[in-house]
């Protein structure tokens, strides 16, 4: 007599048709924009992705942070921190690639100071963040000069011949070097979490972390490596402000940036494709409130009442968005299960 065999054939892959017929249609609609008027659609896209940068910077830090199961909502904090010192190298050394590797030493140095509150001194993981980000505010409106002199800041790398592919090359492939490492950034870390041990691990102690310590894994040190890890990327956020945005400093320009990317995390429902998506959709959002109100005077008549419109509205745009994300969104993500509870051997 046989006997059958009790496990369950996999199921086949559920095609996310919904998802491709959205990016679908956007790309038709890029397509008929592009047809109609291409300097000014492939000055939205290439603004997208650099307005885009930062979010996503920051939100894979909270990646990193809340998959191992550290709340981390001092992103903003740590990303101000790092673009002021980072700024201040750039005044004081005159070279970008040290001010670049100071802005990514100081998140890492931010980051491990948040793993010690919350890991080590067991302080709410909220309050810590908080403490981080009143303490950036504070740090940085102390701090500041006016008249600094700065060197200049990270300039686009043309990458011929991919840079001459119509609509394509000009977004992806003139890009400054942090914009560039996001996007490679986004490929790296979802390989280390889903197609790694150490992305196991990871994963392991943000949902159960006495059952990954039972196995042989070291919770809080996974932990520790992990906001510490977090921490650099949202230094790289903070860098990319002040070496290669905008080559200045003025105080609070993060601008909410690192909620806004807690908002995109959510979205992403905790996976560095996901946080992209939702890290465009804000960057689109703001590319365009730019547009418009760099071409109000020229708009076409249908669209009068917008050079009517106060600019303060306008530029409301990207944060109206990221509030109905947060809202169409944040009830159907599963956060991990051990997010926000400190882990204590028996």
């Amino acid at each position: 007599m046989q006997m059958t065999s009790s496990v369950a054939r996999p199921s086949a892959a559920r095609i996310p048709w919904l998802s491709l017929g959205v990016w679908g249609a956007l790309a038709i609609l890029v397509l008929i924009a592009y047809a109609r008027a291409p300097q000014a659609t492939t000055a939205v896209l290439t603004s997208t992705i650099r307005q885009s940068t930062p979010i996503i910077l920051g939100a894979m830090a909270g990646i990193m942070c809340e998959r191992s199961g550290v709340i981390n909502i001092g992103i903003e904090g740590m990303m101000l921190i790092a673009a002021f010192l980072g700024y201040l190298a750039n005044v004081w050394t005159g070279n970008l690639l040290l001010a670049t590797a100071g802005a990514l030493l100081v998140g890492g140095a931010v980051g491990a100071f948040h793993a010690l509150m919350s890991i080590t001194l067991k302080v709410d993981q909220i309050i810590a963040g908080t403490v981080i980000n009143i303490l950036a505010v504070g740090f940085t409106g102390y701090f500041y000069q006016q008249g600094l002199t700065t060197r200049g800041k990270l300039a686009p790398i043309d990458i011929a011949p991919l840079s001459s592919i119509p609509i394509i090359g000009p977004v992806f492939f003139n890009n400054p070097p942090i914009t560039y490492a996001s996007l490679v950034l986004i490929v790296v870390i979802h390989v280390l979490l889903f197609r790694t041990a150490w992305g196991l691990r990871t994963r392991a102690v943000g949902e159960h972390p006495a059952a990954a310590d039972t196995v042989g894994i070291a919770v809080n040190r996974v932990r520790y490596i992990n906001v510490i890890i977090g921490g650099m990327l949202a230094g790289l956020a903070g860098g990319f402000l002040t070496l290669e945005a905008v080559g200045s400093f003025e105080r609070n320009m993060t601008n909410g940036r690192g909620f806004v990317s807690l908002a995109v995390m959510i979205f992403g429902k905790w996976t560095p494709f996901g946080a992209w998506g939702g890290s465009l959709l804000f960057g689109f959002a703001n590319a365009m409130q730019s547009q418009i109100q760099f071409l109000q005077n020229q708009l076409p008549p249908w669209l009068a009442w917008v050079s009517q419109t106060p600019p303060q509205f306008i530029g409301m745009l990207p944060y109206l968005l990221t509030i109905a994300v947060l809202a169409g969104f944040v009830g159907r993500a599963r956060p991990p299960a051990a997010i926000g509870k400190v882990y204590e051997k028996e």
